[in-house]
């Protein structure tokens, strides 16, 4: 059981992506991400099915936002890259003949609900525009550390 990193190379493809006023190729993407030019090259497929992303092919081709990064919530990049839910249930039926085995698929239900419909308010209220800010806030934050410590 193991999680994906799915939705956090698609948050940081897209940041990147927001930062550049030409196409990014999936070269530089993978470099930025440490990951290999196939595994960005297939979630920017996902990433433009979903409306996200654009791309163009040739010498100066690459992929770029496809709309404002103030319009593209986390939510929307989540659900263009991940499969499941947040917290999926048992993969096989469990004991009926059990009290907690009968009742702890509606018990987790329950939970699971709530935790998915609040990671989804909360990923709405962000935007790519917002985590970019968050990068150059951040990136500011650290030059500015140096520029301390070389005194």
């Amino acid at each position: 059981m193991s999680t994906s990193s799915r939705f956090a190379v698609a948050v940081h493809i897209l940041t990147l992506l927001a930062s550049s006023e030409e196409p990014v190729p999936s070269s530089m993407i993978a470099g930025s991400v440490g990951t290999n030019p196939a595994l960005i090259r297939r979630l920017v497929g996902q990433l433009a099915e979903a409306g996200l992303v654009s791309t163009t092919m040739g010498s100066t081709g690459g992929a770029a936002l496809a709309r404002p990064a103030t319009s593209i919530t986390l939510l929307e990049v989540f659900r263009a890259v991940e499969t499941t839910a947040l917290i999926t249930l048992h993969q096989s039926a469990p004991n009926p003949a059990c009290m907690v085995g009968r009742e702890i698929t509606g018990a987790l239900r329950k939970v699971a609900d709530r935790a998915q419909a609040a990671m989804d308010d909360t990923l709405t209220g962000i935007t790519i525009a917002g985590m970019l800010a968050d990068v150059k806030g951040a990136a500011a934050g650290a030059a500015q550390r140096r520029k301390r410590c070389k005194r």
